[in-house]
């Protein structure tokens, strides 16, 4: 058992600039645990909601004074003294003190943040690392999962000078979390070279680390990636593949997508991926379709599965009932678990659990408004993720995940 002896939240900023929450945890033992929570730029409507202050005069209306007190008074107050014997118990206690479906009441970032820092504070409890414990949680072997790395960004997190969002770069030959990262460097600075060569463009990136030239189209975004790949010295494909990020409810209006300057309705759109994936290395298509779109979907996986993974973000939110939809309708093949969307760790490993009993993928995916908290990195390992996208290897926010993986890689000996 685990008594709550106190919890305690302060605002502080994330990788935009923007407030989120810290919050910890305090066992009755003197376990102590901790974490700050992300937060989306490209968010799907079924997602849990975060509770903002809306005060113009701060933040620009973002502030989280309003969820970090009702941490440190109503959520203390009640929890406070109690006994929980697990995450599930905890986290339900938290859901049911909000008692509505999104958690917007007390808000579901502030929700997410105890439910990690309790999380931590059992694994301290138990001296056990972080990634162990979660891997009993879920009742499954912890691995490295393989890193799906930001080269080029558009969209919602590149003031949309193309269409797609991300474009993103997998070492597929390599076999270790220490010759991925040098390759996915090796590639992103000849993207980089590229970058200058061909737009007069310096180091400027986008808000998860990603290049963000003024690309003409969407193709052009992807040629330069193959090139990259080519001038860094690696087999585009064989050695360093792509996966793409759409995000295509971005540019969806009125039944249409408006995308490099066309307008086209859904089976053009799924033409358009499929002409995508036949001409370049591209081993995973995220958010092709907006997120009410299921019959285009359904389309999309049809054309393309299972040579192409059919990821769901928007589509999905880590929801275990969309999920079950898209399963029952076969509409997609891999989910994106960010764990943000649905608001306590009991829930996102029951969305998981469910997509590895339909035989689906999971991506463990960080945020665009990130912070220095590597317990995304623990998680995708002691959850045993087929791969973990966090974003580019150029800031600090980013890379302490990274430095993570490679520390249980070569301390711990984790494979991928």
């Amino acid at each position: 058992m685990s008594e709550i002896e106190a919890v305690s939240a302060l605002e502080i900023l994330d990788s935009r600039g923007r407030p989120t929450i810290r919050a910890e945890c305090r066992l009755a033992d003197g376990a102590l645990g901790h974490a700050s929570v992300p937060s989306g730029a490209s968010t799907g409507s079924a997602e849990a909601l975060e509770r903002r202050d809306g005060d113009p005069a701060r933040y620009g209306g973002l502030g989280c004074l309003q969820a970090v007190d009702s941490i440190n008074n109503e959520i203390d107050s009640a929890i406070g003294g109690c006994e929980f014997a697990a995450q599930t118990e905890f986290d339900q206690t938290l859901i049911d003190l909000d008692g509505r479906p999104a958690k917007s009441r007390l808000g579901a970032n502030a929700i997410l943040s105890l439910s990690l820092a309790f999380c931590r504070a059992q694994a301290a409890q138990r001296k056990l690392p972080l990634y162990r414990h979660l891997a009993q949680l879920a009742g499954v072997q912890p691995r490295l999962p393989k890193p799906m790395i930001n080269l080029f960004s558009g969209g919602a997190h590149a003031g949309g000078q193309v269409a797609v969002q991300d474009v993103q770069i997998v070492a597929s030959a390599a076999a270790s979390m220490r010759r991925t990262l040098e390759i996915s460097s090796d590639v992103f600075h000849a993207a980089a070279q590229l970058a200058a060569d061909r737009y007069d463009m310096r180091l400027l990136t986008a808000d998860e680390g990603g290049l963000a030239p003024l690309f003409e189209n969407s193709r052009s975004m992807l040629e330069c990636a193959v090139d990259a790949i080519a001038a860094a010295g690696y087999q585009p494909g064989a050695e360093v593949a792509l996966t793409v990020d759409v995000a295509a409810s971005q540019f969806y209006a009125d039944g249409r997508y408006h995308i490099d300057g066309a307008s086209l309705d859904r089976s053009r759109m799924v033409g358009l991926l499929e002409e995508w994936a036949a001409n370049f290395p591209i081993i995973s298509i995220e958010d092709g379709l907006d997120e009410a779109d299921w019959t285009g979907w359904q389309l999309l996986r049809k054309r393309l599965a299972p040579a192409i993974m059919i990821l769901g973000d928007d589509l999905l939110c880590t929801n275990p009932g969309r999920i079950q939809r898209a399963i029952a309708t076969e509409a997609a093949d891999s989910v994106l678990l960010k764990v943000n969307q649905i608001g306590t760790l009991t829930e996102a490993l029951a969305a998981c659990q469910l997509a590895r009993s339909a035989g689906w993928r999971v991506v463990v995916s960080a945020r665009s408004g990130e912070t220095e908290d590597d317990w995304l990195a623990d998680l995708a390992v002691g959850w045993a993720g087929d791969f973990i996208k966090v974003g580019s290897i150029t800031q600090s926010e980013r890379l302490a995940k990274y430095n993570r993986l490679l520390y249980l890689e070569q301390v711990d000996g984790l494979r991928l």
